[in-house]
Protein backbone atom coordinates (compact mmCIF):
# COMPACT_ATOMS: atom_id res chain seq x y z
CA UNK A 1 0.00 0.00 0.00
CA UNK A 2 1.27 3.53 -0.66
CA UNK A 3 3.08 5.10 2.25
CA UNK A 4 4.26 8.72 2.33
CA UNK A 5 7.19 9.70 4.54
CA UNK A 6 6.13 12.28 7.13
CA UNK A 7 8.82 14.53 8.54
CA UNK A 8 9.90 13.57 12.01
CA UNK A 9 7.53 10.60 12.31
CA UNK A 10 8.48 6.97 11.85
CA UNK A 11 6.20 4.89 9.65
CA UNK A 12 6.20 1.11 9.75
CA UNK A 13 4.14 -1.16 7.58
CA UNK A 14 3.99 -4.84 6.76
CA UNK A 15 2.62 -6.30 3.55
CA UNK A 16 1.92 -9.99 3.24
CA UNK A 17 1.18 -11.10 -0.30
CA UNK A 18 0.85 -14.49 -1.92
CA UNK A 19 4.34 -15.67 -2.77
CA UNK A 20 6.05 -12.59 -1.31
CA UNK A 21 6.37 -10.93 2.07
CA UNK A 22 8.04 -7.68 3.04
CA UNK A 23 8.55 -5.48 6.07
CA UNK A 24 9.71 -1.87 5.87
CA UNK A 25 10.37 1.17 8.05
CA UNK A 26 11.10 4.74 6.98
CA UNK A 27 11.90 7.69 9.20
CA UNK A 28 13.56 11.07 9.08
CA UNK A 29 13.60 14.67 7.97
CA UNK A 30 15.26 16.60 5.22
CA UNK A 31 18.40 17.92 6.53
CA UNK A 32 38.70 16.59 1.22
CA UNK A 33 38.67 14.63 -2.04
CA UNK A 34 41.36 12.00 -2.75
CA UNK A 35 43.04 11.39 -6.12
CA UNK A 36 41.38 9.31 -8.86
CA UNK A 37 42.34 5.76 -9.74
CA UNK A 38 41.50 3.78 -12.89
CA UNK A 39 39.91 0.34 -13.00
CA UNK A 40 41.35 -2.25 -15.34
CA UNK A 41 40.04 -5.64 -14.23
CA UNK A 42 37.00 -7.32 -15.79
CA UNK A 43 33.65 -7.64 -14.02
CA UNK A 44 33.80 -10.76 -11.87
CA UNK A 45 31.89 -13.90 -12.70
CA UNK A 46 32.27 -15.20 -9.15
CA UNK A 47 31.67 -13.52 -5.83
CA UNK A 48 34.09 -10.57 -5.31
CA UNK A 49 35.45 -9.37 -2.00
CA UNK A 50 32.77 -8.42 0.48
CA UNK A 51 30.17 -10.86 -0.81
CA UNK A 52 31.22 -14.31 0.38
CA UNK A 53 29.24 -16.29 2.91
CA UNK A 54 25.48 -16.57 3.34
CA UNK A 55 24.87 -12.82 2.95
CA UNK A 56 26.38 -10.62 0.23
CA UNK A 57 26.17 -6.83 0.15
CA UNK A 58 25.83 -4.26 -2.61
CA UNK A 59 25.93 -0.46 -2.35
CA UNK A 60 24.23 1.69 -4.99
CA UNK A 61 23.55 5.26 -6.09
CA UNK A 62 23.41 7.22 -9.31
CA UNK A 63 23.60 10.83 -10.50
CA UNK A 64 26.82 11.46 -8.67
CA UNK A 65 29.62 13.92 -9.39
CA UNK A 66 30.10 17.48 -10.51
CA UNK A 67 33.08 19.66 -9.73
CA UNK A 68 31.11 22.57 -8.25
CA UNK A 69 29.47 20.47 -5.49
CA UNK A 70 30.82 18.48 -2.55
CA UNK A 71 27.72 16.32 -2.10
CA UNK A 72 29.45 13.58 -4.08
CA UNK A 73 32.22 13.60 -1.46
CA UNK A 74 29.60 13.15 1.25
CA UNK A 75 28.13 10.07 -0.44
CA UNK A 76 31.66 8.82 -1.13
CA UNK A 77 32.28 8.95 2.63
CA UNK A 78 29.43 6.45 3.08
CA UNK A 79 31.07 4.09 0.58
CA UNK A 80 34.46 4.50 2.24
CA UNK A 81 32.93 3.58 5.60
CA UNK A 82 31.93 0.22 4.10
CA UNK A 83 35.28 -1.10 2.85
CA UNK A 84 35.34 -3.95 0.38
CA UNK A 85 31.61 -3.90 -0.39
CA UNK A 86 30.84 -3.92 -4.15
CA UNK A 87 29.37 -0.71 -5.58
CA UNK A 88 26.80 -0.33 -8.38
CA UNK A 89 26.97 3.14 -9.95
CA UNK A 90 23.58 3.77 -11.55
CA UNK A 91 24.60 6.16 -14.34
CA UNK A 92 25.18 9.89 -14.78
CA UNK A 93 28.45 9.62 -12.95
CA UNK A 94 30.37 12.67 -14.22
CA UNK A 95 28.44 15.86 -15.00
CA UNK A 96 27.68 17.49 -17.27
CA UNK A 97 28.81 15.39 -20.22
CA UNK A 98 30.97 12.54 -19.01
CA UNK A 99 34.10 14.02 -20.57
CA UNK A 100 37.61 12.81 -19.89
CA UNK A 101 38.29 15.87 -17.74
CA UNK A 102 35.03 15.47 -15.81
CA UNK A 103 35.84 11.88 -14.95
CA UNK A 104 39.37 12.83 -13.90
CA UNK A 105 38.58 16.06 -12.06
CA UNK A 106 35.00 15.62 -10.76
CA UNK A 107 34.20 11.92 -10.41
CA UNK A 108 37.68 10.60 -9.68
CA UNK A 109 38.53 12.69 -6.60
CA UNK A 110 35.31 11.61 -4.83
CA UNK A 111 34.40 8.12 -6.05
CA UNK A 112 37.51 7.03 -7.92
CA UNK A 113 38.94 5.37 -4.82
CA UNK A 114 36.31 2.63 -5.25
CA UNK A 115 37.09 1.74 -8.86
CA UNK A 116 38.46 -1.67 -7.91
CA UNK A 117 35.04 -2.66 -6.51
CA UNK A 118 32.88 -0.73 -8.97
CA UNK A 119 30.25 -2.20 -11.31
CA UNK A 120 28.94 0.83 -13.25
CA UNK A 121 26.30 1.42 -15.89
CA UNK A 122 26.20 4.54 -18.09
CA UNK A 123 23.61 7.30 -17.92
CA UNK A 124 22.41 9.75 -20.53
CA UNK A 125 24.98 12.34 -19.43
CA UNK A 126 27.79 9.94 -20.31
CA UNK A 127 26.34 9.85 -23.82
CA UNK A 128 26.49 13.64 -24.09
CA UNK A 129 30.01 12.83 -25.24
CA UNK A 130 29.99 10.78 -28.45
CA UNK A 131 29.56 7.05 -27.79
CA UNK A 132 30.26 7.64 -24.07
CA UNK A 133 33.90 7.04 -24.99
CA UNK A 134 35.45 8.59 -21.83
CA UNK A 135 33.18 6.46 -19.63
CA UNK A 136 34.35 3.24 -21.26
CA UNK A 137 37.96 4.41 -21.19
CA UNK A 138 37.81 5.39 -17.52
CA UNK A 139 36.32 2.13 -16.23
CA UNK A 140 37.99 -0.13 -18.77
CA UNK A 141 36.79 -3.73 -18.77
CA UNK A 142 34.55 -3.04 -15.76
CA UNK A 143 32.24 -1.08 -18.08
CA UNK A 144 32.01 -4.06 -20.47
CA UNK A 145 32.29 -3.70 -24.23
CA UNK A 146 31.95 -0.18 -25.71
CA UNK A 147 28.83 0.05 -27.80
CA UNK A 148 27.08 -2.39 -25.46
CA UNK A 149 27.67 -1.72 -21.77
CA UNK A 150 25.78 -4.72 -20.42
CA UNK A 151 27.22 -7.56 -18.33
CA UNK A 152 26.47 -9.78 -15.35
CA UNK A 153 28.19 -11.14 -12.25
CA UNK A 154 27.40 -13.08 -9.09
CA UNK A 155 27.26 -11.86 -5.49
CA UNK A 156 26.88 -14.68 -3.01
CA UNK A 157 23.78 -16.63 -4.03
CA UNK A 158 22.47 -13.76 -6.20
CA UNK A 159 22.85 -13.16 -9.91
CA UNK A 160 23.38 -9.49 -10.78
CA UNK A 161 22.70 -7.99 -14.23
CA UNK A 162 24.00 -4.55 -15.27
CA UNK A 163 22.18 -3.09 -18.29
CA UNK A 164 22.38 -0.06 -20.57
CA UNK A 165 19.16 1.97 -20.83
CA UNK A 166 20.57 4.40 -23.42
CA UNK A 167 18.64 2.40 -25.96
CA UNK A 168 19.20 4.57 -29.05
CA UNK A 169 22.96 4.13 -28.66
CA UNK A 170 22.94 0.33 -28.44
CA UNK A 171 20.46 -0.92 -31.03
CA UNK A 172 17.30 -0.48 -28.98
CA UNK A 173 15.74 -2.09 -25.91
CA UNK A 174 12.85 -3.92 -27.56
CA UNK A 175 12.48 -7.67 -27.24
CA UNK A 176 14.45 -8.29 -30.44
CA UNK A 177 17.35 -5.99 -29.54
CA UNK A 178 20.86 -7.35 -28.95
CA UNK A 179 20.70 -6.45 -25.26
CA UNK A 180 17.31 -8.11 -24.74
CA UNK A 181 18.44 -11.28 -26.50
CA UNK A 182 21.61 -11.36 -24.38
CA UNK A 183 19.55 -10.79 -21.21
CA UNK A 184 17.23 -13.70 -21.97
CA UNK A 185 20.21 -15.97 -22.59
CA UNK A 186 22.03 -14.78 -19.48
CA UNK A 187 19.03 -15.35 -17.21
CA UNK A 188 18.45 -18.80 -18.68
CA UNK A 189 22.08 -19.66 -17.97
CA UNK A 190 21.76 -18.51 -14.33
CA UNK A 191 18.52 -20.03 -12.94
CA UNK A 192 19.16 -18.91 -9.37
CA UNK A 193 16.56 -18.17 -6.70
CA UNK A 194 17.31 -14.42 -6.46
CA UNK A 195 18.19 -11.93 -9.24
CA UNK A 196 18.86 -8.18 -9.23
CA UNK A 197 19.23 -5.90 -12.26
CA UNK A 198 20.14 -2.24 -12.62
CA UNK A 199 20.28 0.49 -15.25
CA UNK A 200 19.95 4.26 -15.38
CA UNK A 201 16.46 5.23 -16.61
CA UNK A 202 13.73 3.94 -14.22
CA UNK A 203 10.86 1.95 -15.62
CA UNK A 204 8.65 3.65 -13.01
CA UNK A 205 9.18 7.02 -11.32
CA UNK A 206 7.21 9.79 -9.61
CA UNK A 207 9.97 12.33 -10.28
CA UNK A 208 10.17 14.97 -13.05
CA UNK A 209 11.58 12.59 -15.68
CA UNK A 210 8.82 10.09 -14.95
CA UNK A 211 8.44 6.50 -16.06
CA UNK A 212 10.25 5.15 -19.11
CA UNK A 213 8.05 2.90 -21.21
CA UNK A 214 10.93 1.97 -23.49
CA UNK A 215 12.29 -0.24 -20.69
CA UNK A 216 9.06 -2.29 -20.53
CA UNK A 217 10.40 -5.14 -22.74
CA UNK A 218 13.48 -5.49 -20.52
CA UNK A 219 11.27 -5.48 -17.41
CA UNK A 220 9.07 -8.14 -18.97
CA UNK A 221 12.05 -10.43 -19.56
CA UNK A 222 13.13 -9.97 -15.95
CA UNK A 223 9.61 -10.50 -14.63
CA UNK A 224 9.21 -13.67 -16.68
CA UNK A 225 12.47 -14.95 -15.17
CA UNK A 226 11.22 -14.17 -11.63
CA UNK A 227 13.79 -11.45 -10.97
CA UNK A 228 13.38 -9.67 -7.66
CA UNK A 229 14.94 -6.19 -7.61
CA UNK A 230 15.71 -3.40 -10.10
CA UNK A 231 17.80 -0.33 -9.25
CA UNK A 232 17.79 2.90 -11.27
CA UNK A 233 18.66 6.59 -11.03
CA UNK A 234 17.94 9.48 -13.46
CA UNK A 235 15.38 11.19 -11.24
CA UNK A 236 17.39 12.76 -8.42
CA UNK A 237 15.38 11.42 -5.52
CA UNK A 238 14.77 8.23 -3.57
CA UNK A 239 11.71 6.12 -4.28
CA UNK A 240 10.74 2.55 -3.44
CA UNK A 241 8.01 0.68 -5.29
CA UNK A 242 5.95 -2.36 -4.48
CA UNK A 243 6.66 -5.39 -6.69
CA UNK A 244 5.31 -4.47 -10.15
CA UNK A 245 4.68 -6.21 -13.43
CA UNK A 246 5.93 -4.71 -16.70
CA UNK A 247 2.74 -2.72 -17.34
CA UNK A 248 2.85 -0.99 -13.96
CA UNK A 249 0.40 -3.01 -11.92
CA UNK A 250 1.29 -4.09 -8.40
CA UNK A 251 1.92 -7.82 -8.47
CA UNK A 252 3.29 -10.01 -5.64
CA UNK A 253 5.16 -11.98 -8.31
CA UNK A 254 6.54 -8.78 -9.86
CA UNK A 255 9.84 -6.95 -9.49
CA UNK A 256 10.53 -4.30 -6.84
CA UNK A 257 12.23 -1.12 -8.06
CA UNK A 258 14.32 1.39 -6.14
CA UNK A 259 15.15 4.79 -7.65
CA UNK A 260 18.40 5.99 -6.04
CA UNK A 261 19.37 9.16 -7.88
CA UNK A 262 20.80 10.59 -4.67
CA UNK A 263 24.54 10.26 -5.32
CA UNK A 264 25.36 13.96 -5.10
CA UNK A 265 24.56 16.01 -8.21
CA UNK A 266 21.30 17.64 -7.08
CA UNK A 267 17.83 16.71 -5.83
CA UNK A 268 14.52 16.81 -7.72
CA UNK A 269 10.99 17.21 -6.33
CA UNK A 270 8.50 14.39 -6.33
CA UNK A 271 5.63 15.21 -8.64
CA UNK A 272 2.48 13.09 -9.00
CA UNK A 273 2.92 9.88 -7.03
CA UNK A 274 2.41 7.01 -9.43
CA UNK A 275 0.62 3.78 -8.59
CA UNK A 276 2.78 1.31 -6.72
CA UNK A 277 5.02 3.94 -5.11
CA UNK A 278 5.47 3.03 -1.46
CA UNK A 279 8.04 5.56 -0.21
CA UNK A 280 9.55 8.78 -1.58
CA UNK A 281 12.10 11.33 -0.37
CA UNK A 282 13.32 14.34 -2.33
CA UNK A 283 15.51 16.07 0.26
CA UNK A 284 18.30 13.64 1.15
CA UNK A 285 21.57 12.57 -0.44
CA UNK A 286 22.63 9.02 0.29
CA UNK A 287 23.19 5.46 -0.87
CA UNK A 288 21.24 2.21 -0.83
CA UNK A 289 22.85 -0.60 1.17
CA UNK A 290 21.51 -4.04 0.23
CA UNK A 291 22.06 -7.27 2.15
CA UNK A 292 21.50 -10.13 -0.31
CA UNK A 293 20.61 -13.36 1.46
CA UNK A 294 20.15 -16.75 -0.24
CA UNK A 295 16.34 -16.45 -0.35
CA UNK A 296 15.65 -12.85 0.71
CA UNK A 297 17.08 -9.34 0.90
CA UNK A 298 17.27 -6.37 3.26
CA UNK A 299 17.52 -2.76 2.17
CA UNK A 300 18.62 0.39 3.99
CA UNK A 301 18.76 3.88 2.55
CA UNK A 302 21.71 5.54 4.31
CA UNK A 303 21.74 9.38 4.45
CA UNK A 304 24.86 11.50 4.31
CA UNK A 305 26.20 13.08 7.48
CA UNK A 306 23.88 15.80 8.72
CA UNK A 307 20.72 14.34 7.20
CA UNK A 308 18.37 11.89 8.86
CA UNK A 309 15.91 10.35 6.39
CA UNK A 310 16.14 6.56 6.25
CA UNK A 311 14.17 3.72 4.74
CA UNK A 312 14.75 0.07 5.56
CA UNK A 313 13.04 -3.25 5.23
CA UNK A 314 13.24 -6.83 4.01
CA UNK A 315 11.49 -9.11 1.54
CA UNK A 316 11.68 -12.66 0.26
CA UNK A 317 12.70 -13.56 -3.28
CA UNK A 318 9.75 -14.43 -5.50
CA UNK A 319 10.90 -17.60 -7.24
Amino acid sequence: MPVRSILGIGLTFVTLLAGCSSTATNTGTAASKSSATAATSAPPTTSPAGSTGPTARLLAAGDIAECKSDNDSKTAALIAARPGVPVAQLGDLAYESGTTNEFAQCYGPAWGAFNDRSHPVPGNHEYNTKNATPYYAYFGARAAQPGQGWYSYDLGAWHIVALNSNCDAIGGCDASSPQAKWLSQDLAAHPVRCTLAYWHHPRFSSGPHGSNNFMQPIWQILNDAHADVVLSGHDHDYERFAPMNATGTADPQGVRQFVVGTGGKSLYPILLRRAGSEVTDAATYGILDLALRPTSYDWTFVPVEGQTYTDSGSATCTQ
